[in-house]
């Protein structure tokens, strides 16, 4: 058994040997099963398995191409990184990110409205409490909403005297929480 202590590429080195030197009993057993000889088989195994199991060449050439891959990441040619659910930390965040293409037409009204397409244009209190009126994106109407009221991409969650707050729904697999807090101040 090969002991290793380095690094995980080491130890990934000696999974292959001992793959390698696994492939070399295999063939040989197929070797041994070909020239009539059943008795020097692998144990545990009938000829007729050994020599199923290891056909061809291909396990040899997938270790090769492995083998390969490695030496590139040693030498600092290539990268190997499995993010699992975190973010891959060499990607930049700075890159432009894709915008989503919708699919379709908007709904008219305040469920057609997205938080970022639309402007704080005015904030009212009445006896039911503060109404905020914003402006589409597309400046032709004006839209009266209210705390709870549904937009396309989130909804409200608060109205203030300067300021409305909602909660924006995110399609973004590197964030934790699917949602983020977007707040519009009425200017002045």
């Amino acid at each position: 058994m090969i002991a290793v202590r380095a690094s995980s590429a080491l130890a990934f080195s000696a999974c292959l040997v001992t793959l390698l030197a696994m492939a070399g009993t295999s063939a040989s057993a197929q070797s041994a099963t070909s020239s009539g000889n059943p008795s020097s088989a692998a144990p545990g195994k009938s000829a007729g398995d050994a020599g199923a199991a290891t056909s061809g060449d291909a396990p040899t050439t997938s270790v090769d191409d492995i083998l390969a891959g490695e030496e590139d990441v040693l030498a600092g040619t290539a990268y190997s990184y499995d993010p699992g659910t975190r973010r891959d930390p060499f990607k930049s965040l700075l890159a432009a990110k894709t915008k989503t293409e919708r699919k379709g037409a908007l709904p008219d009204g305040i469920p057609g409205l997205l938080i970022e397409e639309i402007d704080l244009t005015g904030i009212f209190h009445t006896s039911r409490g503060f109404v905020a009126q914003v402006l589409a994106s597309n400046k032709e109407k004006s839209y009266l909403i209210r705390e709870g009221d549904q937009l396309y991409d989130g909804d409200v969650v608060s109205i203030s005297q300067n300021e409305v707050v909602f909660k924006q729904i995110v399609n973004d697999p590197t964030v934790i929480k699917p949602f983020r807090e977007v707040i519009k101040k009425l200017s002045p």
